[in-house]
């Protein structure tokens, strides 16, 4: 399996390498995995909802 960075997934998600982290923390990218001090994510994975936004569904 092929795995890209933070970084990578932040540039392909149009999203910051912080907020990467925060979802690697939070356990909201499926197989994203943590070596040493680096996120490792797969490069299939995808950007998960943002759920800090509310959509008023009626």
């Amino acid at each position: 399996m092929d795995y890209m960075s933070a970084k990578d997934a932040a540039l392909k998600w149009g999203i910051s390498k912080r907020r990467v982290q925060t979802l690697c923390a939070e356990d909201r990218i499926k197989g994203a995995s943590k070596v040493g001090i680096f996120w490792v994510i797969p490069k299939d994975a995808e950007k998960p909802e943002d759920e800090r936004l509310k959509i008023n569904k009626n």
